[in-house]
């Protein structure tokens, strides 16, 4: 079946779970315009959903995703910035960053395979990473003459550090799924028939938490990451006191409760 014919994203849903499946496997999952025109289109819809509560995207095939199409972008003469044209704004409708960082809602990566400079820069947008033990990372910007424009050279030296950030960027070298688990990369590494699964189990635990206090969580967590500590704390007692005032003393008992007998399931 060739590409046009077939969905470029699969959406499925499970409850209050979308499950997003970059579907280009041919192409390694690579982004083309049409594939990150369909991921923001659909991101800002599900963010503004009521009956989603938790995103899981993941890849068909032996890619998570290969990056931006290259061979796409020499045809049409596009810049290999954020955007179809030299520019320091990306265009909107395939701005993929402001995208995922404006969804309420948590975002699991499920990396199913090959993550690789764009495709690695994608990663970094999702909330949490789960691996697939035939997961590999790496960011090749600097062996074809580009830099990173989606926000790795930034992010990753905040989530590895910034020696093992190093490392990978000024290479080129490939990360096997255990050493990104073990850098702090990834939370867990899985068997690839277990990956789907594990991601759509942790998204459907965080989707069951009340949707308001969800996107306060998450936000409270991102926005803080933004701050000098000091300011963060602040931050912190100021949202977290306006909303624990709102909370009654047999809600807040009854929510014990709840979860205690939880821990309790989990434990057992």
């Amino acid at each position: 079946m060739s590409e046009q014919a077939e969905p470029i994203l699969l959406v499925e849903r499970d409850d209050d779970v979308a499950i997003l499946t970059l579907n280009r496997a041919k192409q390694l999952n690579a982004l083309s315009v049409a594939l990150r025109v369909e991921i923001v289109k659909t991101v800002r819809e599900l963010s503004a959903s009521d009956d989603v509560r938790a995103i899981v995207l993941t890849g068909n095939g032996r890619a998570f995703s290969a990056g931006v199409d290259l061979k796409e972008a020499g045809q049409k003469g596009f810049s290999l910035g954020v955007g179809d044209k030299v520019s320091a704004e990306p265009a909107p409708d395939m701005d993929l960053a402001a995208a995922f960082a404006s969804c309420p809602w948590p975002i699991i990566g499920a990396i199913n395979g090959f993550a690789i400079t764009g495709g690695f820069e994608l990663a970094l947008m999702c909330d949490v990473l789960l691996a697939s033990s035939e997961a590999k990372f790496a960011d090749t910007h600097s062996r074809v003459g580009l830099m990173p424009v989606w926000g790795l050279s930034q992010k990753l030296p905040r989530i590895i550090g910034a020696s093992r950030a190093k490392e990978l960027s000024l290479t080129g070298n490939y990360l096997d799924a255990e050493t990104a688990e073990r850098w702090g990369l990834v939370n867990r590494v899985l068997a690839p028939a277990d990956l789907l699964p594990a991601a759509k189990k942790l998204a459907s635990e965080m989707a069951s938490v009340e949707g308001g206090l969800l996107k306060r969580m998450k936000a409270v967590i991102d926005d803080g990451l933004t701050l000098p500590l000091p300011e963060a704390l602040k931050m912190e007692i100021a949202r977290g006191s306006a909303n624990n005032s709102a909370v009654t003393p047999e809600a807040a008992e009854a929510s014990r409760k709840t979860a205690m007998e939880r821990g309790r399931e989990q434990k057992g």
